[in-house]
């Protein structure tokens, strides 16, 4: 499985430590789930690919350079099936949830 994503940032990302990455990983491990969920066989070890533009080149000359990372990671689909029942439950019930902060 391989996601990109274009995201600008000044700093290298040649790993997914971030807090913002958490949704990157969410993401994998709900696609990783789904075709696992419909009879495929998948691996759990998945990979992004995170392209960053080189701006410090003194010139541009029609030719944009970029630095490429392939990071693996391997998928927790373990929190899924809940967070669905949950879903699902919070859908189809007769009254509005309470609000919660974050």
């Amino acid at each position: 499985m391989l996601i990109t994503r274009h995201h600008q940032k000044k700093d290298r990302i040649d790993c997914l430590n971030e807090a913002w990455h958490k949704t990157y990983k969410r993401q994998m491990e709900i696609y990783q789930w789904l075709i696992a969920n419909n009879g495929y066989s998948v691996s759990k070890t998945g990979y992004f690919v995170y392209c960053n533009g080189i701006s410090d080149k003194e010139t541009f000359n029609i030719h944009l350079e970029f630095e490429i990372h392939v990071i693996p990671y391997k998928g927790i689909s373990s929190w899924i099936d809940n967070t669905i029942m949950n879903l699902h439950a919070c859908l189809t019930a007769n009254h509005i949830p309470a609000s919660v902060e974050g």
